[in-house]
């Protein structure tokens, strides 16, 4: 359940990203707040997972935003992502890092977040919660761990920092 509208999941991930910073994510008894994020943009950002088209991993990209697409990184880490758009426009937003929990594989563990997420609706499901936070002063600097893109996209400024919060990584 999220107090945020579904209007607001239907923007583009570079809208949502840094208004997510200071957001706070509650999955059970256990929350976190939000301190980075990364946008993905579709088929034409050749970082996101649907830039190669639809498939069965890239599926949940092309739903309505709203929703949550969780991935297994590195055949280790669950990685939560929060879809944006409207359907058939793949993007998202990869929650990056949470006060308390430093890196994408480390909140998800803390919040007990696997693959039997990926699917969930945000807007309508018990035990997962994504809460307003207040407006946050961000700095922006290019996306990681995305060597596989191209130049130009490994270096668009499309990571968003909570300033000023100490976990997240540079």
């Amino acid at each position: 359940m999220t107090d945020l509208s579904s209007d607001f999941f239907l923007q583009d991930a570079l809208t949502v990203a840094p208004q997510l910073l200071g957001c706070r994510l509650i999955v059970g008894k256990k929350e976190l707040r939000i301190s980075e994020t990364e946008a993905y943009m579709g088929e034409s950002d050749t970082a996101c997972h649907a830039h190669h088209g639809r498939t069965k991993r890239t599926e949940m990209l092309y739903r309505r935003g709203g929703h949550i697409y969780v991935y297994l990184c590195y055949g280790i880490h669950s990685l939560l992502n929060i879809i944006t758009g409207a359907e058939d426009d793949p993007q998202g937003v990869l929650i990056r890092c949470c006060a308390g929990a430093e890196g994408p594989g480390k909140l998800t563990k803390a919040l007990g977040i696997d693959l039997s997420f990926n699917g969930l609706d945000m807007l309508n499901t018990e035990g997962i919660s994504l809460l307003k936070g207040p407006v946050c002063p961000y700095e922006t600097a290019p996306r990681v761990g995305i060597g596989y893109a191209s130049w130009e996209d490994q270096m668009r400024p499309w990571r968003f920092i909570w300033k000023g919060d100490n976990c997240c990584t540079r």
